[in-house]
């Protein structure tokens, strides 16, 4: 079982930054795919980044490549996302996910294990 704990939201203004983390339990971190997915009330989860097991392969929507970045650190059981430029329609709550075993990093079923989730609001 793993449990993962998203924190770093909140409120900021359009074209500002804020950095969320997800801290995961157990011993097998650097054995999973990460991803971090957002979701709007009344809509589907939606896709935002990925990487690998080692963090040398990611993967971004169009819709945030260049402004967001993803990265992860193994010894801490850590996933990070930096969201720079952030637009309004960037509000959403976060959350953090892993797959056990490798597959589609951007389909949310395939993720076993989910956070509770962090609100992000970006402010015009």
């Amino acid at each position: 079982q793993v449990q993962l704990v998203e924190s770093g939201g909140g409120l900021v203004q359009a074209g500002g930054s804020l950095r969320l983390s997800c801290a995961a339990s157990g011993r097998t971190f650097s054995s999973y795919t990460m991803g971090w997915f957002r979701q709007t009330p009344g809509k589907e989860r939606e896709f935002v980044a990925a990487i690998r097991l080692s963090g040398d392969t990611t993967y971004y929507a169009a819709s945030v490549k260049g402004r967001f970045t993803i990265s992860r650190d193994n010894a801490k059981a850590m996933v990070f996302l930096q969201m720079n430029s952030l637009k309004p329609e960037d509000t959403a709550v976060y959350y953090c996910a892993a797959q056990v075993n490798t597959a589609n990093p951007t389909t949310p079923n395939r993720y076993n294990y989910w956070g509770q989730g962090t609100q992000v609001t970006v402010s015009s």
